[in-house]
This record gives C-alpha cells, structure tokens and sequence, in this order.
C-alpha cells in the first residue's frame, strides 16, 4: 500500500474562515519512507498571536510563501492514488480536500487516522494525542507543532503500527469503508456498535457526560452515522463533532413513541445542541364569547394568564387549521369566527346558529376525553385531554390500573399536537375510557 502521511498548521480550525499556513506530505511505501515534501503556505490572512507563539510561525515567515493555488498541484499529484494518513485525519482532510477544491481539484482517496489505528494497536494509554502517544512509544518528535516535524512523528508511529499486525487492522479498516472514520476524534467506536437498527432516542453526551443533543430515530444506528456523514466543514458542525463523547440510548417500540420521548427529553434536558422545540411555547388557544347581538363568536387568540381557552395549540397554523375544520364540519360562518372580513349578507337567528357552535364545541370537548393509543406493546394514556404518560401495559380493567402501570411524562404543546394529529389519522387505534 502507498500512504502520504499529511500534517498542516493552520490559521484556526474551520476551512472555509481559515488558511494553510504549512503543509508536509510524508511519502512511505509501506516498508520505508521514500520521499518528503514541505512548504510554508500563505493563507493572506493574520496569523493569531496564539497560533503564532505555538508554531513559531509568524505572518513575516509566510509573506513570501507560495500561496496554496501555486502549490495545489503538487499537492494534489503527491496525495493522489495514496492513502490518506493523519493523527485526526478528519481535521488535515478537511482543510487539504476544501482548500484543494478551491483550487479545482477534487481529492478523493481513502483515508487512515493514526490516532484510532493506535488506539487498537496500543490499546490501555490514556491518551492518545501525538505528544503523549510519542513519550508512551518512544518516539522523539523534533520541530513539534510545525508540519515537518509532526508528519514524521506520524509516519514513524505508522511505521509501528504496522511492525504490529497493522496490515490486517489498515485492510480491513479499507475494506470496510469503516465506519469509525465517520465518527467525531473524541467518540470511540464502540459507541456506535452497540447501537440497534430499531427504533429510539438517542443522546449525545460531552466529556463531563452531559447531555448535549437528543434526537429520535426509526433506525438507531442508521440515523446516528448520518450525523457524522459527508465533509460539511462548517464552523458549527466541528463545534458540535468535536463535543461528543459518548452516545447512549433508549429503545422505544416505534417510531412515534420516540417522537414523543424525544420531545419530553429535550424540554427536560435543554441540550445545548438541540435548536428546535427549546423555545419557549406561545401558546394560542381558540376562544368562545357571546356578543352584543346574542351569537356565540369563535376566535384565535393568544392564550393569557386569566383566560381558559376552549382548546390551545402550540402554533398560530394549527389553530387556524383547526378553527377552520369546525367551521366546515359544523356549517358555522367564517365571519362570526373572525377568519372573513367581509360582513356577512344574511345570517341564521342566533338560537339557530349556537346550537351548531354549541354542537363544534361538544365536538372538542369530546376530544378531551380520556383514551389511551396502543402502539405495538405500548399504551399512550390521555388523561380528560391531557397526555399523562406511556409505558407497557399487558392488561388492565381501569384507568387506574393504566395509570399504575405506564410512566407519568410532563406534557408539552408539541407531544400533544402529535398525539392530536395520531389520533386523526389512526382511528382505530384509541380507546376511549
């Protein structure tokens, strides 16, 4: 096997803000290096003072380099048809295949992460970042933090590798398209070996284990890899790569119970990573009222702290959307619910049209019920119109029986637009109590 063992010093850590200040290509046949390539890089951009202090390289050292467009090309010949080699290959490889690509070159070729080869290799260290991995194996670094220096500490820690079965674990690491590769620096990947092709929630944790990210799944493994798929380099997305730690999980009979698990956990948790359903609910409720002719008026509103709606929602569309179901299913007047400006021509006496509001609400009401939606082994209990929690239940004769059975779960606005919109669609799936 041909690898080109790859290290860069860069100007910051995001490709597309940041410049190549120094690269070094490492050429080794699989037995012996046979060749070496470096350069200073000019990025055309302020090298910070911290970087500076740490590489030793100023913006006075790169004025007079070649920027990266001169050089690509060479590049590009030297990595071509190898193997990609790097300690935290996914940082070199993003910054050497955006920068490539800027330059018209498309990099694709197979990639290796000495820090993972070495973490099977050697396993028991505790750590396993370039510095610390060199003491443990012996291994002098000179020039570290320049690109010269650390590309031959890793060639020389692949040179090792190798010297211990490594040709077995690299073949099948290619072979395999492994996974691992995919995976965050700081994730090991047993993590995502134990996670089912069943439906779940799944938790994303730092290294304190704190909960940063929740998200649900009809295929646990399948939805967790598609996290750490394609090269998407942005500034938000490595912030996020580099804080997992560890993942963990709960498995849940079926996709919509992880729906609603999923929901319950992050109003719960609050995951630093989560964007969606964290914000604060504006509640909107529908209204009933009786105006200064005698008709029963239906209205949208916000909900307030005084007043009881008839029925509230999370979103102002879903209100609408239901305020409008009752004005057809009831033959009620766009008007007189305030979903028509225009004043209506004629209308029915007041007796005659609030017996029919009077029947939407009945409706409403009705749907306030209490019920319970089997899902698979799973019972979801509904409690007078509010979700009061799930779990396995195999028999009960009372409400009590299911109460003293499932799980108690704080509602939401978003759990019980998804159980109001089940209900809709699978019928036949509630009991009504």
């Amino acid at each position: 096997m041909q690898y080109a063992i790859v290290d860069i010093e860069t100007t910051g850590g995001f490709p597309q803000q940041h410049g190549i200040t120094e690269i070094a290509i490492v050429l080794h046949n699989g037995k012996e290096v046979e060749g070496k390539y470096e350069t200073l890089v000019n990025p055309h951009q302020p090298i910070p003072p911290f970087i500076a202090g740490m590489t030793g390289i100023s913006d006075e050292m790169v004025a007079a380099a070649p920027s990266f467009n001169e050089v690509a090309a060479q590049i590009y010949n030297l990595l071509n048809n190898r193997i990609f080699v790097a300690h935290n290959v996914n940082f070199d490889f993003s910054f050497v295949k955006y920068h490539l690509q800027q330059a018209g070159y498309e990099l694709q070729t197979p990639k290796l992460c000495t820090i993972r080869l070495s973490r099977k290799v050697f396993p028991g260290f505790r750590k396993y970042g370039l510095g610390h991995l060199c003491r443990e194996l012996n291994i002098a670094i000179e020039n570290r933090h320049r690109a010269g220096g650390d590309a031959l500490a890793t060639a020389q820690v692949l040179d090792l590798v190798l010297q211990n079965n490594g040709q077995r674990l690299i073949r099948e690491m290619l072979q395999k398209e492994n996974r691992e590769y995919l995976l965050p620096p700081n994730l090991p990947g047993h993590y995502l070996s134990r996670l089912p092709a069943t439906p779940g929630v799944y938790y994303f944790h730092n290294q304190a284990g704190k909960v940063i990210y929740v998200g649900k799944a009809k295929n646990l493994k399948k939805r967790v890899v598609s996290h750490f798929t394609g090269l998407d380099i942005s500034k938000k997305r490595q912030d996020f790569l580099r804080e997992i730690y560890e993942i963990s999980h709960a498995d849940c009979p079926t996709e919509f119970i992880a729906s609603l698990l999923e929901s319950i956990e992050i109003k719960r948790l609050w995951p630093a990573f989560n964007k969606s359903q964290k914000r604060f609910e504006q509640q909107w409720g529908i209204y009933v009222f009786e105006d200064n002719r005698g008709y029963l008026r239906l209205a949208v509103d916000k909900k307030h702290k005084h007043t009881q709606p008839v029925v509230s929602y999370a979103l102002l569309v879903d209100a609408h959307r239901e305020l409008w179901k009752m004005v057809r299913n009831h033959s009620l007047h766009p008007a007189l619910c305030f979903l028509d400006s225009n004043p209506p021509e004629t209308l029915p006496e007041p007796e005659t049209y609030n017996a029919s509001v009077r029947s939407a609400l009945e409706t409403i009401h009705a749907e306030q019920s209490s019920f319970i939606i089997r899902e698979a082994e799973t019972v979801i209990l509904v409690e007078k119109g509010k979700f009061y929690g799930m779990g396995p239940v195999e028999e009960w004769s009372t409400m009590e029986d299911i109460k003293a059975a499932v799980t108690p779960y704080a509602e939401n606005e978003v759990v019980r637009s998804m159980i109001r919109k089940y209900t809709e669609m699978y019928p036949g799936k509630v009991v009504h109590m």
